[in-house]
């Protein structure tokens, strides 16, 4: 039996809280332009224990979102010159990183960032124990592409290239991921976010969302305002200890690929600053060639030349996906309005998630939504039928300003 959408009225933070749709645990949304919202609604609940609801200063692990963040991060090491995107990587890891198919063949972050490295994912291998390593875990035939390598040119998503990123990124700095991207982007931004919750706040620990199946039993982050015991995946053996951590040899620790907590207006405040060229509340986070980089397509759906996972992903830059490509065999257009958004989604533990910014018309979206299956109903294209309308309730919440 349909239960009936009802308005709850309550006004909470500038948001309007209503019940969900059928089927989904919480939803919110954020409409922004250069200068700060132009709109924004939460529905549902964050903490089923509780009844707690949802609000948009809630932080939910947004799943894949978190890697154009990532991109943020290791672009202002490229400025600083601690990094190249072009460089073989191995210069930086202390290790050969190779296809054993292409042994001749370098790899860069430019081809770890847009997906074109040749690695490859094996079921959820890129999320690694505490006590394993990023090395151990490449020098696996089975993490490469044996047909195409690096330097093809040819996409195939894979999450297993962030762990290698933030491999990278710590070994070129001497620092531990997640304090890493919290001095390089979420603190600039003034963000109470964090990768795996170690370096967030107390309250955003309190008011985490909780992302659970569609049959409601947890999926993850049932934190009910306590930190999590073992806020990585567990080691094969011995205790969860952070003092196990060694610089550049498990990137996979912090969970780069997907382990972003971070509340919906958060997530329109990073949209803001690359709407803005970089900069957000006075602060220089980027510079606008910077920005530029990231954004601009190293991939392009040829017909032949990757994998769009049934028409989803048709372009995309250094964790930055392009829509609307105009071509047969895409259906990126969530909106079906046209327009080239650029930015990233998110899927994970019944959660779909986006970012997007139009950067002609001066706009953002961000949005969230949970309780989904694994496999829910797709939309008129790549998406699924629910980023669709997750993404067009976003739009409908924009309003012009006066």
């Amino acid at each position: 039996m349909k239960r009936t959408v009802a308005a709850v009225a309550l006004l909470l933070a500038g948001c309007a809280i209503v019940q969900p749709r059928d089927h989904v645990r919480a939803e919110a949304e954020v409409a922004f332009d250069r200068e700060g919202e132009t709109g924004a609604a939460a529905r549902g609940v964050a903490d089923p224990a509780s009844g707690r609801l949802v609000t948009l200063d809630d932080p939910v692990r947004v799943a894949s979102v978190s890697k154009l963040v990532v991109a943020v991060g290791v672009m202002r090491l490229v400025e600083q010159g601690v990094l190249s995107l072009d460089e073989d990587v191995s210069v930086k890891l202390g290790w050969p990183l190779r296809n054993p198919a292409f042994p001749e063949r370098p790899v860069s972050l430019r081809m770890l960032l847009s997906h074109t490295a040749s690695v490859r994912d094996q079921g959820d291998n890129y999320a690694l124990p505490l006590d394993a390593s990023v090395r151990e875990a490449m020098a696996d035939p089975k993490s490469w592409d044996r047909a195409h390598g690096p330097g093809d040119g040819y996409y195939t998503y894979s999450n297993m290239n962030f762990p290698i990123v933030a491999s990278v990124v710590e070994r070129a700095t001497g620092e531990r991921f997640d304090r890493l991207m919290k001095r390089l982007v979420i603190d600039p931004l003034k963000l109470d976010a964090c990768y795996n919750w170690p370096t967030c706040g107390d309250a955003a620990v309190a008011h985490a969302v909780e992302l659970d199946a569609p049959d409601g039993k947890p999926a993850k982050d049932d934190l009910h305002g306590v930190r999590p015991v073992c806020p990585v995946s567990p080691p094969k053996a011995g205790p969860c200890d952070l003092a196990r951590w060694r610089v550049g040899e498990n990137g996979a620790m912090f969970s780069p690929q997907g382990g972003l907590r971070i509340s919906p207006r958060g997530l329109a405040r990073v949209g803001r600053m690359l709407l803005r060229g970089g900069e957000l509340d006075g602060v220089r986070i980027l510079s606008p060639a910077s920005v530029e980089t990231m954004i601009a397509p190293v991939w392009s759906y040829d017909g032949r030349n990757g994998d769009t996972d049934g028409g989803f992903a048709c372009r995309y830059g250094l964790a930055v996906q392009t829509l609307a490509t105009r071509r047969p065999g895409c259906g990126d257009d969530p909106a079906d309005d046209g327009i080239a958004w650029v930015g990233h989604a998110g899927e994970a533990y019944g959660l779909r998630s986006g970012l997007w910014i139009d950067r002609a018309g001066g706009r953002g979206v961000a949005y969230y939504v949970t309780g989904l299956a694994d496999h829910p109903e797709r939309g008129r294209g790549g998406f699924f039928a629910a980023e669709e309308r997750a993404f067009r309730a976003a739009l409908g919440l924009s309003h012009s300003r006066h």
